[in-house]
């Protein structure tokens, strides 16, 4: 399986040959012996991440091995939890100083057709997206590494973040009314020598798996991160959140 060890603020979870497809900083598909998640300092405003990865893994005694997946997080690493079942790993940091909410009526203005001025150089039509109001070095971010030890076919890895950010959405809105926060990142590894996997989804062994693994993780971190149950989220009108309350124009194909 994975070995994960913490060490100076740094969660490693290791095992050589791994394949990775990660959604954070650097991310996309690369080949490591371990992927990385490191909790940042308050007021984080470094900008040299590969720089500052190397720093942070050296201080843990963490060999650099080319290019490892590595996620960044606000959230110290005494809240990491894992969770195993199966052929899957997962574990999860979890903070929501900076939800993102998306109400289902929401209340902003009803979509109408963009003025030319607002159209794109494609002729789209779309308007330009709002600025966020949320900065990237708050503490809220959810971050996951999800291992399984099956080999996955091609477009399964893919899959497979898909069913881990839903199942991480599930777990947020079931315990603390809020899908995810602004900066959440997924990264997925699989062996590839293992037993193959054609498909990654919810109703297979593997993508069955992570949903419960990535369910338990994040409950178990959200426990430890906030033990009396007092979530920065809607009822506490977080400062740092955003909610998408606008509309858009719907059509049909």
């Amino acid at each position: 399986m994975f070995d994960a060890t913490v060490r100076e603020g740094v969660l490693r979870l290791r095992r050589p040959g791994t394949r990775w497809l990660s959604t954070g900083w650097n991310g996309g598909r690369s080949r490591s012996a371990a992927a990385y998640n490191v909790s940042v300092p308050e007021g984080f405003d470094r900008t040299d991440l590969g720089a500052y990865r190397d720093e942070r893994l050296s201080r843990a005694e963490f060999g650099t091995e080319g290019e490892p997946p590595t996620l960044f997080t606000g959230v110290s690493m005494d809240h990491a939890r894992g969770a195993r079942r199966g052929p899957v790993v997962a574990y999860a940091t979890a903070g929501l100083s900076n939800p993102a909410m998306l109400p289902m009526d929401p209340a902003g203005a009803t979509a109408a057709a963009p003025d030319d001025a607002e159209r794109d150089a494609d002729g789209s039509g779309e308007a330009p997206p709002a600025e966020p109001t949320a900065r990237p070095d708050r503490p809220g971010t959810v971050n996951l590494i999800v291992g399984t030890t099956r080999r996955l076919a091609d477009g399964a890895a893919e899959n497979l973040v898909a069913v881990a950010a839903e199942a991480k959405a599930a777990t947020l809105l079931a315990t603390a009314g809020v899908p995810g926060t602004t900066s959440d990142a997924v990264v997925v590894g699989d062996d590839p020598t293992g037993d193959p996997a054609a498909f990654s989804g919810s109703a297979t062994p593997v993508g069955a798996a992570a949903r419960v693994c990535v369910r338990d993780a994040v409950r178990a971190s959200l426990r430890s991160r906030y033990p009396d149950g007092d979530y920065p989220g809607p009822p506490a009108d977080a400062e740092h959140g955003v909610v998408a309350d606008d509309r858009a124009e719907v059509f049909e194909p």
